[in-house]
């Protein structure tokens, strides 16, 4: 199936009211022109790439992949190929990349991304097969189907569109990934790649996954999990998409604005989020509470840098810390830069446990005596802190690490609404091993969800 379309541009009538502006009749009124349009163009690849069409490999794949192959195709002499490296191989772990335009073209006109695919595999399942990614890291439309059935055979595929009406100036027409399913590696072949207007994708169902959220005055909200299941013929097909597909509404925009995709916490109190897909109501919905951020900074450190090991803090130079997230499974915690008073640190929302990583260079803290952090939450009673232990350079041990819990009764205490100097005594940890490799601090909570964290140092 091959679609073909032609459109008649405005650009002659727009240049002659411009002439006819230019000539004296600035009384005009130029209300309810059309605007001019973005190139409408539904060809991505059919035997050759389309006008103005080329491929980018995703970072850390073979770059070489994609090539045309004169082999196979479906109803004409090229089709795109795919050659999957094999385990282990130099060239990159996976194969990956997009099909994007040079300018951006208006799909606005069409409902679905549609193509063919078979693969020298009995059986293969692409990873990832989609649109809306230009390779640039601030694509706002991305869509995707995931777990796509391949086959030696040509099937037929449909991606529809959450919301065409979004894809007004888009670059990335195309997007697949696939590691390997054969220690050999694998080939996949792509032809007749377009965009269409299909009348068989009804029933769209919109989701937003509901959650409940913490954030301080000034932050900015972020959706994730965002889809939409979508009827074909009867059959379910749910396409993963970017939360800028839908259009938000808050409850309260004196404490969150929705400003187009974004969700910006203006004010303290509680506000509730919804979104719509056209005219589709999503379901699942976001609450926020608002907090005042401290109107101070932590208290600044005074030890010489000579009795420091500094993990975070403007006053010293910091180790590289290799994730202060690494989305554990079961964690459902955020993390995001915060400024108070020109003063940098880290802020965790719906924090449950997290991990601060520094495997790849692990701290030697045999000469240290205390690890201190400080800490601003709003609302909670408890904070826990973890210190993992390698008992060699590689041999983790944090399954027999103790936990420490603060609170208010605590030494050190942990008190909501005002900073909390954590200044832990290293012996209190009481680890099994000795403290030459340590490549984590796990923190953890059961109610204080919302959690400011400044001046993370080892010292003696």
């Amino acid at each position: 199936m091959r679609v073909n379309l032609k459109r008649a541009h405005l650009l002659t009538l727009t240049a002659i009211c411009l002439l006819i502006l230019s000539t004296g009749c600035s009384e005009r009124d130029l209300t309810g022109l059309d605007v001019a349009r973005a190139k409408i163009d539904p060809l991505v690849f059919d035997e050759a790439y389309g006008e103005d069409v080329y491929f980018q490999a995703f970072s850390g794949t073979d770059i070489y992949a994609a090539g045309i192959d004169s082999i196979y195709a479906f109803g004409s002499s090229k089709s795109l190929k795919i050659s999957v490296p094999p385990e282990g191989s130099a060239l990159g772990a996976y194969a990956g990349g997009v099909l994007t335009s040079v300018a951006g073209r208006d799909h606005a006109d069409f409902n679905a991304l549609t193509f063919y695919a078979r693969t020298n595999l009995e059986n293969c399942t692409l990873d990832v097969a989609g649109f809306g990614n230009d390779n640039t890291g601030t694509s706002k439309y991305k869509a995707s189907r995931s777990a796509v059935p391949l086959t030696p055979d040509w099937t037929f595929f449909i991606i529809p569109i959450p919301a065409s009406s979004k894809l007004i100036s888009e670059r990335g027409q195309f997007t697949f990934a696939e590691s390997w399913e054969d220690p050999l590696g694998q080939q996949i072949w792509f032809d007749n790649i377009q965009f269409a207007k299909l009348d068989n994708i009804t029933d769209p169902f919109p989701v937003m996954p509901s959650a409940n959220k913490q954030y301080f005055v000034g932050a900015t909200a972020k959706v994730t999990g965002t889809y939409t299941r979508f009827s074909i013929d009867g059959a379910f097909v749910i396409v993963n998409h970017s939360p800028g597909y839908f259009d938000y509404t808050s409850t309260d925009p004196a404490v969150a604005k929705v400003v187009g995709d974004e969700i910006r916490v203006v004010g303290p109190g509680e506000a509730t989020v919804t979104a719509t897909l056209d005219e589709t109501q999503a379901l699942g919905s976001v609450t926020l509470q608002a907090f005042q951020a401290p109107t101070t900074a932590a208290p600044s450190p005074t030890l010489p840098a000579g009795d420091v090991i500094s993990m975070f803090s403007d006053v010293y130079e910091d180790r590289r810390i290799d994730s202060w997230n690494p989305f554990w499974g079961g964690s459902t915690t955020q993390v995001d830069d915060f400024v108070v008073e020109g003063d940098n640190a880290k802020v965790y929302s719906t924090l449950n446990w997290v991990g601060i990583v520094f495997t790849s260079q692990k701290v030697d803290a045999s000469e240290m005596t205390h690890l201190h952090l400080d800490v601003f939450a709003p609302a909670g009673t408890n904070f826990n802190v973890k210190v993992v232990a390698y008992g060699s350079a590689d041999d983790d041990n944090s399954d027999h690490e103790p936990e420490l819990q603060f609170n208010a009764e605590s030494t050190p205490a942990f008190v909501a609404g005002e900073w909390s100097s954590l200044d832990i005594p290293l012996d209190d940890f009481q680890l099994a091993v000795p403290w030459d490799y340590i490549g984590m601090i796990v923190l953890s909570t059961s109610d204080a969800r919302l959690v400011l964290v400044d001046n993370i140092y080892w010292h003696k």
